[in-house]
């Protein structure tokens, strides 16, 4: 994390904000038009990405490049919310849109099965729709990056920018004893799909300890824990280190299936 004393130099300050909530102008202000592409099914693996509260797709322009760099068939998804562009919706109506969305590709693309990489409130949705909206049956592995899988208490301030109650809604999911982290807390996660948190420290916009998976001891082997040190909120889903870690659990995911599809 940044110094006391770095933070009064405004490069080092925007530097420190950018890692923690994003670029302005990358995320914020870019365009959310789709690029198309018709990579979805045709390559080795598809991997799903869900976004965080109150930020747009932009945000996986790095990881999106990173991935197709190495064969993998990306798909992202318009979340809307507030101005039509940010994520602001409730995480269950999320989970169902992208319940349909996928099944409506699948048909489309042919393909059956995939990857979700969850960043954020992102990593939230992917698990409700994995355990309570259907995903298990075509999920293959979920990563979540600096997910708060038992609330954040950064939350408060969503709620509080959000001000309008059916805005705020979403950012009260995030709270800790919300309805939502109730729900995925208490239902076990599929032994069959391997899940990992990746978190840091570093990371002020959701603690540590609220993205640190707890598995039940004996029932949720599947389930991992990965700290990367020094890395703020946004950050990781661009730096580089974290996508190493991505990598290699989306091709341990591979071997898994493929053993299991040998036997």
């Amino acid at each position: 994390m940044a110094s006391s004393h770095s933070l009064l130099d405004p490069r080092r300050a925007y530097e420190a904000l950018r890692d923690q909530l994003g670029s302005i102008r990358g995320v914020y202000l870019a365009s959310d038009r789709v690029r198309r592409r018709d990579d979805a099914g045709h390559k080795r693996d598809l991997v799903v990405l869900l976004h965080g509260f109150f930020q747009t797709r932009n945000i996986w322009e790095v990881m999106e490049d990173r991935l197709r760099h190495d064969g993998f068939s990306v798909l992202s998804f318009n979340l809307s919310g507030a101005l039509w562009r940010f994520n602001t919706q409730p995480v269950d109506t999320s989970a169902r849109t992208i319940a349909d969305k996928i099944e409506g590709l699948a048909e489309r693309h042919g393909f059956s099965q995939f990857h979700l990489l969850g960043h954020s409130k992102g990593g939230l949705i992917a698990r409700r729709y994995v355990q309570h909206y259907g995903g298990d049956r075509r999920c293959k592995s979920v990563v979540t990056l600096g997910t708060p899988h038992h609330g954040t208490p950064t939350a408060v301030l969503g709620v509080a920018l959000m001000g309008v109650a059916a805005l705020s809604t979403s950012a009260r999911d995030l709270l800790p004893g919300s309805s939502v982290v109730r729900a995925i807390g208490r239902d076990s996660f599929p032994p069959h799909i391997p899940m990992t948190s990746v978190y840091s420290r570093s990371d002020i916009v959701c603690p540590y300890w609220s993205s640190q998976l707890r598995p039940r001891p004996g029932q949720e082997s599947h389930m991992e824990n990965v700290e990367v040190p020094g890395k703020g909120h946004s950050q990781l889903v661009w730096d580089a280190g974290v996508y190493r870690v991505v990598r290699s659990r989306l091709e341990r995911a591979n071997d898994i299936w493929q053993e299991r599809a040998a036997r």
